[in-house]
């Protein structure tokens, strides 16, 4: 639990692939105990989060903190408990209020959880833009993703992971989804 409310918190504008994740890989081995809420939470009362991940950004600490009191608050405690607990909207509004935490974000949590949705960030808006959809609002933009997912027979979250690697120029091929999301917007 601890690498994933690192994830969530220290994503946004950071390139995955070469900073986060050999961080949090790294996170994972050294504080085995974080797997937890609670044993993250023990790690961040003895232990300076910033130095922990290498990345010194008083901003994204303050919300991995935020984030992690919280779920303990919450008794939210596992990615299965985090999973459900997301079900309730009220819990999404609660997470919301957390300083950094956008809609991107609580979808971005729902998928490193294990559900399926789509979490809209600058490579599926560049994605977007390509197939000649126009700049939308976030809930618009994701409602076109998840109409295309459904139109291909995809899972909407897998088409979100391959459309980000695609953009991020990860190690996939292109998604066969560009015609199917300008498609989908033009109505």
């Amino acid at each position: 639990m601890g690498a994933v409310i690192c994830d969530v918190s220290f994503q946004p504008r950071c390139n995955y692939e070469r900073t986060l994740r050999p961080r949090l890989l790294h996170l994972q081995l050294s504080w085995a105990d974080a797997k937890t809420v609670r044993g993250f939470q023990r790690r961040l009362v003895t232990e300076d989060l910033a130095v922990a991940m290498k990345f010194n950004h008083a901003q994204k600490v303050a919300t991995a903190h935020a984030i992690t009191d919280l779920l303990a608050a919450d008794e939210v405690d596992t990615r299965e408990d985090l999973h459900a607990w997301l079900d309730h909207q009220a819990n999404r509004a609660a997470l919301r209020t957390v300083k950094g935490v956008g809609p991107k974000s609580i979808d971005y949590i729902g998928n490193l959880v294990g559900r399926s949705h789509v979490a809209v960030a600058v490579h599926l808006r560049a994605f977007a833009g390509d197939a000649g959809v126009p700049d939308l609002p976030y809930d618009q933009l994701r409602a076109v993703y998840e109409e295309a997912a459904a139109l291909l027979g995809h899972d909407k979250g897998g088409l979100e992971h391959a459309v980000w690697r695609h953009k991020s120029k990860a190690a996939y091929s292109r998604p066969a989804g560009l015609a199917v999301v300008g498609a989908v917007a033009a109505g």
